[in-house]
This record gives structure tokens, C-alpha cells and sequence, in this order.
């Protein structure tokens, strides 16, 4: 983990030249052991981040404009602070490469590093990008229920299931919200829910996603925690849940957790 005060929150300096001294690492277990996560792992998964404003100088100076996507596994020690992340990002800009190739191996070798495990890196040309489309997120809405909201702090005792009736599922919500623990700044999305086993009370898991509305904690942390309490509640045989944030900073951030192979 570097050693220096994390950018997120405070002013910096923008560099335009490469610097990896601007990443930063926050330790996994800061979250994990509250959540009584220790060395074994409750889930498989990925956190991928899709950097949409990547871009670096050829040989000869003609800028490239590309994406880049970026999974980092749960089994990592760390994650990477997403400030740090677009900075060093950032600072390609007006750095000479002479490859996609070449960008794409030192991204993976320097977020690898702080990190502290092997982490994928795909860049491609923003061209090849374009043909890409949204997809609907599978399954009935959590949206339209109607619910009436009022615990704004983490509730887990609105999650039920009914363990006498056995299903596979798939829902989704568009309503998922946090807050950044260091700005404070709102950090929204869509969250997929996919499951096998007691069947889950919709309007009591519209709660208890919504009832994170004010919390403080990184995006990964708040998935962690929603798998922890929905298995512990709810039982299922299987799980999955898929966030899907919005971008900030020109990066999307979208933690996987399951019981099963990650994707």
C-alpha cells in the first residue's frame, strides 16, 4: 500500500506525464473484518471498472483515444482508490507509446502492484467501442412496488423469505444509492439480483437496498455487505449480486459477488 495521504477528498495536481506514484491502495480487510470476513472468502467475484476517457500520445505525437476495462478479484488485499485511479489515468496523456499493447501491459503491471494481485487490463480504440449497446438488466423490476421507505440506516431485518416456497429468481432495482466515506459525494446505480432457493419478500428487499441510501462506504464494501446479509437472512442456495454504478470521473465501477464461477 503507498504510504501517502489518499488524493480522494483533498486538491491535486493533475499530471499529464506517466505517474504511478499517484495510486493508492486501501486495504480490503478495513471493510471485511467488521463484516466478520477473514481469510476465506464468502463469495467468488470481480470488481471491473470501465475507463471511458483513456488517452496517450503515438510515436509522432497524434493522440489515441481509447477504453479501458479493468477487473480487479476479490481475492486481492486491496483495492484501488478510484481518485487515484483516474489521475493516474489522466496522466497518459501527453506520454508517447507505441502500442495499444504497450499501454495495456503497463496498466496491468502497475495496477497489478498496488492491488497486490494479478489484475486484467484490456484497452481498445474508442472505435471499436461504438457498436456497444445497454442492455436491459434481466427480471422483474423492484421499482414499481410502491414501497414506503423510512430506514435510512442499514436495515437488515426487512429482509424475509419464505422457506417453505423454493424459487430461482431474477430482479433489479435502478434505486441503488451510497455515499463516498471520504466526499461524501452520491454514488448511484442499478444493482441484478439473481438467485435460487426461499423466496425473498420483494418489498422488503426494495427496503433494505434503498436503506443504504445515506451510508458511507465504498462501492465494493456496500455489495460485500448486501451478500452477507442477504444469505444470512434468506438462506439462498445460491446468490448473485451485480452493481452497476454510473460513472464518475470518466469510470464505472461494477463489483460482482457470487456463490458462483465470477464472470
Amino acid at each position: 500500500m503507498t504510504n501517502h495521504k489518499l488524493a480522494l477528498g483533498r486538491e491535486t495536481d493533475y499530471p499529464d506525464k506517466y505517474a504511478p506514484e499517484v495510486l493508492d491502495a486501501i486495504p480490503r480487510s478495513h471493510s471485511r473484518e467488521p463484516l466478520g470476513i477473514t481469510a476465506e472468502l464468502p463469495f467468488r467475484g470481480v470488481d471491473v471498472w470501465n475507463a471511458w476517457e483513456l488517452t496517450w500520445l503515438a510515436k509522432g505525437g497524434q493522440p489515441v483515444a481509447a477504453t479501458a476495462r479493468i477487473a480487479v478479484p476479490v481475492e486481492s488485499p486491496n483495492i484501488i482508490e478510484s481518485k487515484s485511479l483516474k489521475l493516474y489515468l489522466n496522466s497518459f496523456a501527453m506520454t508517447e507509446f507505441g502500442s495499444v499493447a504497450d499501454v495495456a501491459e503497463l496498466v496491468r503491471t502497475d495496477l497489478s502492484r498496488i492491488a497486490d494481485a494479478p489484475v486484467n487490463v484490456r484497452v481498445a480504440p474508442v472505435w471499436s467501442t461504438e457498436a456497444r449497446t445497454v442492455a436491459r438488466l434481466a427480471g422483474a423490476s423492484l421499482d414499481d412496488l410502491g414501497v414506503d421507505c423510512d430506514d435510512w440506516d442499514i436495515n437488515a431485518d426487512l429482509l424475509r423469505a419464505d422457506c417453505d416456497t423454493i424459487v430461482t429468481a431474477d430482479l433489479h432495482t435502478h434505486l441503488l444509492r451510497s455515499l463516498c466515506p471520504v466526499t461524501a459525494q452520491p454514488d448511484t446505480g442499478s444493482l441484478q439480483i439473481a438467485y435460487r432457493g426461499p423466496s425473498i419478500e420483494p418489498a422488503g428487499l426494495l427496503r433494505y437496498i434503498v436503506s443504504y441510501r445515506q451510508h458511507s462506504d465504498f462501492h465494493e464494501s456496500c455489495i460485500e455487505r448486501m451478500f452477507i446479509d442477504i444469505k444470512e437472512r434468506c438462506k439462498p442456495l445460491d446468490l448473485t449480486l451485480h452493481a452497476r454504478y454510473q460513472r464518475r470521473g470518466g469510470i464505472d465501477i461494477n463489483p460482482f459477488r457470487s456463490t458462483s464461477a465470477q464472470r
